[in-house]
């Protein structure tokens, strides 16, 4: 929220059932208007008598420093963070789903379905699913432009990107529903999900697939070991497979986080130890592939060394991929297309498919 010059009235962004607006707020007549724009204000809102500024994006524009006029509308992209130029019959776009989930609850996800101009599935086949839990724990995944949700679009595969509860965006009473309950919660509700659109005939139930980054990763492998008969393959980057290790070691701004979401440590270590990934291998009965990055102090690598030495003792097929020089959440190019065509070439092995692409095994 920003103040303008003018006295009695505010910009601000706010979000709805996961999509975020920009609107101006009369405050001597508790007035909130929206300004008519289709793109979503993400970050760094600031403003002027006339004009804002902020970071905004939406699902066919990548995120970009943009100028708008409050009067007109009109908006000016002042920078793009990409300059690619989309054609917009590859771009599948998303669907906000609400569904029910857990002890009569519903929670929330964008679905996208596959999408090529070019390709379509035989009749009556169902895609695969890829469900995406998203990190944080306590943030949210938006409906902005994410390319690496359209790389699997465009491959065949439907995709779930799940705002599970505890995520922001949709109330104090949903975001609190993590509280004490992370490994449960979200896993149920990434898992709803999936029999979600398996029921509406959205997914193919013997193709499901879960994946995520960091406490996503936590989620995925908690999703495999936990409630293990739901999905068939799995795709870990840089996720958490000891909960107690990360209470003993997480870096020093996130020091007490794991009180809130878990339980005060040591005082309660054996809910960390319970629902700790790791400690449950003997539940896990599908494929898994994991991407470490070398560098990562947050999540460090042995995390993701001991879950592939579990799962490769358990005989069942596992693929262990690192980056040198990469740290938490991968930075360099070269390093997320290696990842995504790498879990690519591990789907087309596990499922008996030939991708179009051509990739390095």
């Amino acid at each position: 929220m920003n103040r303008e010059p003018r006295p009695g009235r505010l910009v601000a962004s706010y979000t709805q059932r996961g999509t975020w607006r920009l609107a101006t707020i009369d405050t001597r007549a508790g007035i909130l208007a929206d300004v008519a724009t289709d793109l979503q204000p993400r970050d760094w809102l600031t403003a002027t008598s006339t004009h804002a500024a902020f970071i905004g994006a939406s699902p066919s524009q990548a995120d970009s420093v943009t100028r708008l006029d409050l009067q007109t509308g009109r908006c000016e992209i002042v920078r793009a963070a990409s300059t690619i130029s989309l054609d917009a019959g590859y771009l599948s776009q998303p669907v906000a789903i609400e569904f029910g989930t857990a002890h009569g609850r519903s929670a929330h996800a964008f679905y996208y379905a596959p999408r090529h101009p070019e390709c379509t599935a035989p009749a009556g086949e169902r895609p695969p699913l890829i469900a995406i839990s998203h990190g944080g724990p306590t943030t949210a995944t938006s409906s902005t432009l994410d390319l690496r949700i359209q790389f699997w679009t465009t491959r065949g595969f439907a995709v779930v990107d799940v705002n599970y509860g505890g995520s922001s965006g949709y109330g104090r009473e949903y975001r609190e529903r993590l509280n004490g309950q992370w490994g449960i919660v979200d896993v149920d509700d990434v898992v709803h999900a999936a029999t979600y659109l398996v029921a509406g005939g959205r997914a193919d139930a013997h193709r499901l697939i879960i994946r995520g980054g960091s406490a996503g990763g936590y989620t995925t492998l908690a999703a495999l070991t936990f409630k293990a008969g739901v999905f068939n393959a799995g795709a870990s980057y840089y996720g958490i497979c000891d909960l107690e290790a990360l209470a003993r070691d997480t870096h020093k701004f996130e020091s007490r986080y794991l009180d809130t979401l878990v339980g005060p440590y040591p005082e309660r270590r054996d809910v960390y130890h319970a629902r700790s990934p790791i400690h449950a291998i003997d539940r896990l009965a599908c494929a898994l592939i994991l991407f470490q990055g070398l560098e990562d102090r947050i999540v460090p690598p042995n995390q993701a060394e001991m879950m592939a030495a579990a799962v490769r003792d358990k005989g069942l097929p596992v693929a262990y991929v690192t980056f040198e020089g990469e740290q938490h959440g991968f930075r360099r190019a070269e390093t997320i297309i290696r990842s995504l065509e790498a879990e690519l070439f591990f789907y087309a092995t596990v499922f008996g498919f030939e991708p179009a692409d051509s990739l390095e095994p």
